[in-house]
């Protein structure tokens, strides 16, 4: 029978060494677009690798006490005979301790790889999206090598191997609205016995995940760009790159620029960016929104939303003036210098019945 264990993240977003940047174990961050050294000197922390973020409400948050979810998954569990732990990580470190129960055997390299036979699974409890992301952070962390010491073994278009798959236990109802969550984008099931079912019975589903150069994951998407105080949607001007193509040199005015691995940025209002975000076909789908100026034929002047669309494997922003807001997996930050993403095809997975 398996070892299941319940990961919980705290809420002690203040606490001296919490679990992502300024203890925000709910994914969020503070400070600059500049990495922050931390625990592992001399590499970028996960301070860093949500520039200049913000943490999350304390309702976006778990609380340290295991919230009723995650009691009924933890019931459904042991009533099928499996081992049961329930763990409220509240940092790194301690995030990092569960997901050593997924380290495979020792390799001749050296290298911390995930086991692909092993009896522990792994139920990420979420109260968002950015939660979730914080494990697979860590995971990537874990198991990504670094370049000098690329084993043979590792896929031709990976930086990392399969990383181990994990089942989300979504905390709060599903919303409406147009945006939703990734669970619901998923079809992952949100009642406790349906998520024990998929931990004990199911299948992995792989799924593509979007790295970058900030050390940083996605798992949905970013939507950059902002609006002022009525609401009205300010300008900005980036180079976008996706591949080789070239969707904006930065000499022209951008209201959006939309990255989707999945498809919770795929709109704007009752503008549509993303025309068919795909988060296991191994491509990021980009779309930049322009507002342009044309004349009627009595020759008066309106503005036209065009939005230019591509897909690769690689997509690169460089703003060309001030800071760009953004929102990357539901964490604001503020982007001021060059950002690439590229798909890691098929590095995660979840379980699914």
């Amino acid at each position: 029978m398996y070892d299941v264990v319940l990961l919980t993240l705290s809420s002690e977003r203040d606490a001296p060494g919490g679990c992502g940047s300024g203890g925000a174990c709910c994914g969020g961050a503070t400070g600059t677009d500049t990495a922050v050294k931390g625990a592992d000197a001399g590499t970028a922390t996960d301070a860093g690798t949500d520039p200049g973020g913000t943490p999350g409400d304390a309702d976006r948050c778990a609380t340290d006490r295991p919230r009723v979810p995650v009691l009924a998954c933890a019931d459904a569990l042991t009533a099928r005979g499996a081992r049961v732990q329930t763990v409220t990580a509240r940092s790194d470190a301690e995030i990092d301790a569960v997901l050593a129960q997924l380290d495979g055997p020792a390799r001749p390299d050296g290298l911390t790889w995930p086991d692909s036979d092993g009896k522990t699974r792994l139920v990420v409890a979420t109260a968002s999206d950015a939660q979730l992301r914080a494990v697979l952070r860590r995971l990537v962390r874990r198991y990504a090598p670094p370049p000098s010491r690329r084993p043979a073994d590792l896929r031709g278009d990976r930086t990392l191997p399969d990383l181990p798959p994990v089942a989300v236990l979504p905390l709060d109802p599903a919303r409406g609205g147009t945006h939703r969550d990734l669970a619901a984008q998923l079809g992952l099931p949100r009642d406790p016995a349906a998520v024990a079912a998929a931990v004990l019975d199911g299948t992995p589903r792989r799924l593509d995940l979007l790295r970058n150069d900030g050390g940083s994951v996605t798992l949905d998407g970013a939507l950059l760009g902002a609006a002022d105080d009525a609401g009205r949607p300010l300008h900005w001007r980036a180079r976008v790159e996706v591949d080789d193509s070239i969707l904006t040199d930065g000499d022209e005015p951008l209201l959006a620029c939309a990255i989707g691995n999945a498809g919770g940025y795929a709109s704007l209002d009752d503008v549509t960016l993303l025309a068919a975000p795909d988060p296991a076909d191994g491509q990021v789908e980009v779309a930049v929104a322009v507002p342009v100026v044309v004349r009627s034929a009595l020759g008066r002047k309106r503005v036209r939303l065009e939005v230019r669309r591509a897909r690769g494997r690689a997509v690169s922003v460089l703003p060309r003036e001030g800071k760009v807001p953004y929102l990357d997996d539901g964490v604001e930050g503020e982007l001021t210098r060059k950002r690439s993403w590229w798909i890691e095809p098929g590095a995660w997975a979840v379980w699914v019945v």
